[in-house]
């Protein structure tokens, strides 16, 4: 089967799109796998389709490059929204895009007819350790709490942006430039308190306006960017009492700076979205 394949990135966080109003692909997981493989096929975090929707212009469907599904993909959905527009799927804006964490609505930045950068209305951010999930003996929120991971005592934020996330903020004289997070991350995303396992960013304070942070991702390990951990970030900081709500706040991330705007009914998130190459692959599985 030969299949034409877009690569695009939001802040280096990179996906494999391809047009499912063209194609049917059956083994989604499967094919994740195998074309997220950076040596021997195109490389990347993971898979995308996008699909059509009687709810909305399009649908979004996300797997990791471990070939697991995701609910929800910040960067990957304002890459997902420029498919559709530059594409001429739909040359609505806002876009809609459909996903499993619900309908987005996505707002686009247009230059010489293409959209480059876009805003994405992420939704509410959900403490409720069950649909987090986490394990939590009180069921009360787990905001700057103290819980047991791997063989330590770690003071977290744990908070559902349709991914399960749990935020640490390291202290202000700590390398996370050099941190070993290939260590920490599968500690955590393994960690039998987090049941459908768990995406953990590591956050540096910058001041009340500025975060920097490395994320590791469930299913993909340490990705350059990561837009729901991006928001999971900001939201903690105001909820803990480091950065106010109703206010942009910038995220610098491996592989860019997102900005994020929490208010008390939802999380707006914007960046870039870059088409890196289009192409065409055999493929047999």
């Amino acid at each position: 089967m030969k299949l034409d394949f877009i690569k695009m990135h939001g802040c280096g966080n990179d996906y494999i799109y391809i047009d499912c109003f063209k194609y049917t692909i059956k083994n989604p997981g499967e094919l994740s796998k195998k074309l997220s493989e950076r040596h021997f096929y195109i490389g990347g975090d993971g898979l995308i389709l996008v699909c059509p929707s009687d709810k909305a212009d399009a649908a979004m469907r996300m797997f990791n490059a471990d070939g697991s599904e995701g609910k929800m993909c910040g960067n990957g959905i304002r890459c997902a929204a420029k498919f559709v527009y530059d594409n001429g799927i739909s040359k609505n804006n806002p876009l809609f895009i459909e996903t499993p964490a619900g309908i987005k609505k996505i707002s686009l930045e247009i230059k010489d007819g293409k959209a480059y950068r876009a805003t994405v209305d992420m939704g509410a951010p959900s403490f409720d350790p069950e649909s987090v999930p986490v394990k939590s003996d009180s069921n009360e929120p787990i905001i700057g709490k103290t819980i047991f991971v791997g063989t330590h005592n770690h003071k977290v934020t744990c908070l559902s942006m349709g991914n399960p996330h749990c935020v640490l903020f390291v202290p202000h004289d700590f390398d996370l430039k050099n941190f070993d997070i290939q260590s920490a991350g599968p500690r955590f995303e393994n960690d039998p308190i987090f049941p459908e396992r768990v995406n953990t960013e590591f956050v540096k304070f910058i001041d009340k306006t500025h975060l920097e942070m490395r994320v590791w991702e469930r299913g993909s390990g340490e990705t350059w960017a990561c837009g729901t951990g991006t928001c999971a970030t900001v939201v903690a900081a105001c909820e803990n009492g480091l950065c106010d709500k109703n206010t942009d706040i910038t995220v610098k991330l491996l592989g860019g700076e997102l900005v994020v705007r929490y208010t008390d009914k939802t999380v707006y998130m914007t960046g870039e979205a870059v088409e890196a190459f289009r192409g065409v692959i055999d493929i047999d599985y």
